[in-house]
């Protein structure tokens, strides 16, 4: 997955920006986001804190690697229920 180009405290630091009172349109351009990322940023990242952003990734992290974890233990077990049915 491509990692963004911005970190969380830019994130948010542009989405108070927006919700200043400034255009949606002047806040993309001057940092070269569209509006549609903007509104993405903003449903994901709406009303929190730069810690609880960084929480949020975290957490996404892990989420990735205990599934990946899982997808892995599974197949293993697919395999060894195979090899077990086959009569020798």
């Amino acid at each position: 997955m491509k990692r963004s180009k911005f970190s969380e405290e830019k994130i948010i630091g542009i989405l108070k920006e927006a919700q200043g009172g400034e255009k949606v349109g002047e806040v993309c351009r001057r940092h070269g986001i569209s509006e549609q990322t903007l509104y993405r940023w903003r449903a994901k990242f709406g009303g929190m804190d730069v810690n609880e952003a960084r929480r949020l990734r975290q957490l996404e992290e892990e989420n990735r690697r205990l599934k990946t974890a899982v997808a892995d233990l599974t197949l293993d077990n697919q395999v060894l229920k195979e090899l077990v049915k086959r009569k020798w």
